[in-house]
């Protein structure tokens, strides 16, 4: 009777240890995806994004988004937007006469952050599709945080000429970061294929891509500058100022490949329709 007891006992315990890890993993949390509005631009003339003239005269606005990758192992910003003090300024307002382009920005890069209650401080891993200033605009924020980057963009983004550029003072901190290189054509950040980054040149010397892999959604590709217009996927343009013509054609079909190859949906990262598709903040794609 003692030892059915005791068996008994025993089965009881298991079984609540075994109901406790269930809880714990129904409890964990998923991946989770959310785009934020760090800023918008509005280009009287897109003829500098198609280098054959096509978008001459036409005008667009375009977003400028942020994007938080929430993993059990840890959050990823990827792309911080326009410095938060945009946001600051008389109406959110910047003129940037460089681009021919004005700025708006409702929100601060923190702001929307604090409502997941979340400090840039509590942010693991930051990375950037590549060094142009709306893009890496907050990259000061993260100087805590590791820092995940192609080397050739690396070397790009502190060079002698990007020194002078206006977009280094957003992530000119990050120089003595901590930091891991993204030297091969693929980087696992968590090493369970949920979270990749590629490396899709062109754009710059160190572009790159971000295939998130949702438990409900799917997989979605974050393009970051292969296409800036709705237009600019299907007909393959190439901004007039990217650093490799040829090398950005490579990339749009090494990502078309790997959009195909996932079933992805495939976010056109400053066209404001597929941002709109996307739940809007603070709400997530999981």
């Amino acid at each position: 009777m003692k030892k059915l007891l005791a068996a008994a006992v025993a089965l009881s315990a298991l079984a609540a240890c075994n109901q406790q890890q269930a809880t714990e993993t129904e409890a964990a949390p998923a991946v989770q995806l959310y785009a934020m509005d760090c800023g918008r631009a509005t280009f009287p003339n897109v003829d500098m994004f198609a280098d054959d003239g096509s978008f001459a005269g036409q005008s667009r606005e375009l977003i400028v988004p942020c994007y938080l990758i929430r993993h059990p192992e840890g959050d990823l910003i990827w792309d911080t937007g326009f410095p938060d003090a945009v946001a600051a300024m008389p109406g959110g307002r910047r003129e940037l006469p460089e681009m021919g382009a004005t700025v708006v920005m409702r929100a601060s890069l923190q702001s929307q952050l604090a409502q997941l209650d979340l400090t840039p401080a509590d942010i693991e891993f930051v990375s950037f599709s590549h060094q142009h200033g709306d893009h890496t605009g907050n990259g000061n924020l993260f100087a805590g945080s590791t820092w995940l980057v192609d080397p050739e963009e690396r070397a790009y983004m502190f060079s002698e000429e990007a020194r002078g550029g206006q977009a280094f003072a957003g992530y000119s901190q990050l120089e003595n970061a901590q930091t891991r290189l993204i030297e091969s054509d693929a980087y696992d950040v968590f090493g369970d294929g949920s979270v990749k980054i590629f490396q899709a040149p062109g754009h710059t010397p160190g572009h790159t891509v971000l295939l998130v892999q949702l438990p409900n959604a799917g997989a979605v590709l974050l393009t970051g500058d292969m296409y800036h217009l709705a237009e600019s996927r299907e007909r393959r343009t190439v901004p007039r100022f990217n650093t490799d013509r040829e090398q950005t054609l490579q990339s749009m079909d090494r990502v078309e490949e790997i959009g195909h190859a996932a079933n992805a949906r495939v976010i056109r990262q400053h066209v404001i329709e597929d941002f709109d598709s996307l739940p809007r903040f603070p709400e997530a794609l999981n």
